[in-house]
């Protein structure tokens, strides 16, 4: 049996390139929403000539749709996913720009049918409104107030909840630019954590459940869950989903 001291080592080690989760099979599991978010770009994507994907990632969930419009576009601001992007994207005819969150999005104005996105940082609302044509459509699978909170909290303690990412909140910011929401929908979901390695690797590519985190910064808290997942089995904590789709008036 792998020690303490090898499973962290083993998580601190793998890549945390682009947004890519297939390291964490048969270590960590995440139960997905019900509404297929992947099946239903790639359904929007079918019926349009032109969309932007923005907040990319590493572009792997745009890759999955089998056939993509003649003009597509994709955005991201983190260099290292950038590169996983363009390599993977670029083949297949996507223009893949750097911007960061909150960037004017380098396109003109009502340059796209469709916009899609999928757990986007922040959202520039007022943008997306900008580039969509009128008609055009917004969808998106954001995550929710409290996602992972359990994992937060093993390593911070107590914390409030941040219901800034109500989804509630956030078809009301749409309304606010033009887009009127005709699907709002959220689900809180399970998630599981096998081993120490799964959650280190975690939280070294999803950055801000624990804000600065280190292994050396964070030992006494790891060994803890270490012998927590040993005594009682894996780790549960809950990701909090939600769908929201709008259109340009």
């Amino acid at each position: 049996m792998a020690t303490f001291e090898d499973l962290v080592a083993e998580g601190a080690a793998a890549p945390v390139d682009g947004w890519d989760f297939s390291w964490f099979e048969g270590r960590a599991t995440e139960a997905r929403p019900s509404w297929g978010y992947a099946r239903l770009i790639g359904e929007r994507l079918a019926t349009v000539e032109s969309a932007l994907d923005v907040q990319t990632g590493g572009g792997e969930v745009l890759n999955t749709v089998e056939k993509l419009p003649s003009r597509t576009a994709a955005t991201e601001g983190w260099p290292p996913s950038l590169a996983v992007a363009r390599r993977l994207l670029e083949p297949r005819g996507v223009e893949v720009v750097q911007a960061d969150n909150l960037d004017p999005l380098p396109f003109p104005d009502s340059s796209f049918e469709l916009v899609v996105s999928r757990h986007p940082t922040e959202v520039g609302w007022a943008e997306i409104a900008r580039v969509l044509k009128p008609g055009g459509g917004y969808l998106s699978q954001q995550v929710g107030s409290g996602s992972m909170h359990e994992v937060s909290e093993a390593f911070l303690g107590p914390l409030e909840v941040d219901n800034s990412r109500d989804p509630e909140l956030a078809a009301a910011d749409a309304e606010k630019v033009g887009l009127e929401v005709v699907d709002l929908r959220h689900e809180s979901l399970r998630a599981t954590f096998n081993d120490i390695a799964a959650v280190v690797h975690f939280l070294r590519k999803v950055i801000w459940i624990v804000p600065g985190f280190t292994v050396d910064a964070y030992l006494p808290q790891l060994r803890a869950l270490h012998d927590q997942i040993q005594r009682s089995g894996p780790f549960v904590a809950h990701t909090k989903r939600f769908l929201i789709e709008a259109r340009k008036r």
